[in-house]
C-alpha cells in the first residue's frame, strides 16, 4: 500500500528522466544534421570553385578568338577571391606558354665544323694551378726550349741556304765574291761520275769498266811559241785546239792568229786532229757571221776533226768593246756565229768559264751546241751538261816550252 506523496515524486524524478533523455537525443540530432549540412555544403562550394575556375579560364582562353554578341554571352560570377585566382592563373598561362620555336632544342649544338678542336677546348678548361717548379725544372725546361728554339732556327736557316738546296750552284767572280744561282730545270744536267777521273803526269782521263773513254789535248796560240807537235803526239796527246784569230777588244778589227798558219800544218802532219777556236769581240749578229765567215775562209784548206769554238770574253785590266752588250745580245751574237759555223758543215761550239755560261749568255737559247767549259779545278762544279773541259792553264808535257791549256774531251769528235 503506497503512502499518499510517495506516487508524485516516483512520477516526476521519472519524467525528468525522460526529458533529460529527450533533450540530449534532439541535441545529438540537431549536431549531426548541421555537421551533414556543412560538409554537403563544402563540396558543393568546392565544385563549384573548380567549375567556375575552368569556365573563367576557357572564358579568357577563347574571348581573343571569338567574340560573340553581347546578347548571346553567359556572364559568369564569380567571387573576388575566385576573381584574383583566375587573373594568376592568367598570368602564368601567359608567361609561360610555349611557341612551336621553343621546341627547337637542336640550335643548342654547334654546327660540325664548328666544334672546338682539342687544343681549344684545353684553352676553355679551368686550368689548375702548376705546382710550382724547383730551381733545377726551371733550369731543365729554360734550357730544353733554348735548344728548340735553335735547332728550329737551324733547319730553317739550312732550308733557306742556297749552298744546301740542290737547287743552287756557286759562282765564284775574279774580284773574290761569290753568287749563288738557280739551276735551271730546262737543260740537261751532265751525268759524270767523277770518281771516275784520274790524273798522271798533268794527263786527265776518264774510265768506264775500266776502259779510257776520254782524249786529251792542248790549245795552242801564238802565246806558246814554238810547238814540237811530233812529241806533243809521242807524249799522249790526241787533239789540238788552235787559236784561229781574234777581233780587237778596242780596234773591232779581225786578225789570224802569227803562229796559225805554222801550227795548223805542223799538227797535221804529226797526226793529230785538229779543231779551232776564235776570240770574238762581235757586237753585232752582223759581225758575228763576219767572224764566222773568216774562220770558214781559214779553214777550208785543211782537215778539221774537232769543233770551231766560239770564245767571247771579257779582257783583263782593261775595257772590251762587248761590255755594253746585255745578255740577251752576246746570246744573239753567239748564236749567229754559232749558226754561221754549222750551216758550212763543222761542228760549232761555245767556250766559257762557269761564270760566263751561266751569267753571260742565256744557254737555253744555245742548247743545239756542245760546251767547251773552263774550270781549273780537280772537280768541275758546272751542273749542266758538257763535252770539254780545259781542266788546267798551267799545264806542262812536251813539245811545250811555256805553261799550257789542258783539256780532256769525253767524245771523240773525230768518229762524230
Amino acid at each position: 500500500m503506497r503512502l499518499p506523496g510517495e506516487s508524485e515524486e516516483h512520477r516526476t524524478g521519472l519524467l525528468v528522466k525522460y526529458m533529460t533523455v529527450g533533450i540530449s537525443l534532439c541535441f545529438l540530432l540537431i549536431l549531426g544534421a548541421v555537421l551533414l549540412t556543412n560538409n554537403s555544403t563544402g563540396r558543393k562550394k568546392k565544385a563549384g570553385q573548380e567549375n567556375t575556375q575552368a569556365t573563367g579560364v576557357m572564358a579568357l582562353e577563347h574571348e581573343k578568338e571569338e567574340a560573340p554578341e553581347k546578347e548571346e554571352q553567359e556572364e559568369v560570377h564569380v567571387s573576388s577571391y575566385g576573381r584574383n585566382k583566375l587573373n594568376e592563373i592568367e598570368r602564368l598561362y601567359q608567361e609561360n606558354r610555349l611557341k612551336a620555336s621553343d621546341l627547337d632544342f637542336w640550335d643548342m649544338y654547334p654546327p660540325e665544323q664548328e666544334l672546338l678542336t682539342p687544343e681549344e677546348a684545353a684553352r676553355l678548361m679551368p686550368q689548375t694551378e702548376e705546382k710550382e717548379k724547383s730551381p733545377k725544372e726551371k733550369y731543365t725546361q729554360a734550357a730544353k726550349a733554348e735548344e728548340e728554339a735553335a735547332l728550329k732556327e737551324k733547319e730553317e736557316a739550312e732550308k733557306n741556304d742556297a749552298s744546301k738546296d740542290g737547287k743552287h750552284t756557286r759562282i765564284q767572280y775574279a774580284d773574290g765574291s761569290e753568287e749563288w744561282v738557280l739551276i735551271s730545270p730546262y737543260l740537261e744536267k751532265n751525268s759524270f761520275d767523277y770518281t771516275k777521273l784520274t790524273m798522271k803526269a798533268d794527263k786527265m782521263a776518264y774510265y768506264e769498266d775500266g776502259k779510257k773513254v776520254s782524249y786529251i789535248g792542248a790549245d795552242i796560240s801564238k802565246y806558246n811559241g814554238e810547238i814540237d807537235f811530233p812529241a806533243l803526239k809521242e807524249a799522249g796527246m790526241d787533239f789540238v785546239m788552235l787559236r784561229l784569230g781574234a777581233r780587237g777588244y778596242g780596234s773591232g778589227q779581225i786578225v789570224l792568229d802569227e803562229k796559225f798558219a805554222e801550227n795548223i800544218v805542223k799538227a797535221q802532219e804529226a797526226g793529230l786532229d785538229i779543231g779551232v777556236y776564235f776570240f770574238s769581240q762581235a757586237v753585232s749578229e752582223e759581225e758575228a757571221v763576219e767572224e764566222a765567215g773568216f774562220v770558214i775562209q781559214n779553214i777550208a784548206a785543211y782537215r778539221i776533226t774537232y769543233p770551231v769554238a766560239f770564245d767571247m770574253e771579257y779582257v783583263a785590266n782593261d775595257t772590251a768593246r762587248i761590255e755594253a752588250l746585255s745578255k740577251e745580245e752576246k746570246t744573239a751574237v753567239a748564236k749567229a756565229f754559232l749558226d754561221t759555223v754549222k750551216n758550212a758543215g763543222y761542228k760549232p761550239m761555245i767556250y766559257g768559264t762557269k761564270e760566263w755560261l751561266l751569267k753571260q749568255v742565256d744557254l737555253t737559247k744555245l742548247t743545239g751546241y756542245d760546251v767547251w767549259l773552263s774550270q781549273q779545278e780537280d772537280i768541275p762544279d758546272y751542273p749542266y751538261q758538257f763535252q770539254m773541259w780545259q781542266y788546267t792553264q798551267e799545264g806542262s808535257v812536251p813539245g811545250v816550252d811555256t805553261d799550257v791549256d789542258l783539256n780532256i774531251s769525253f767524245i771523240d769528235y773525230s768518229e762524230k
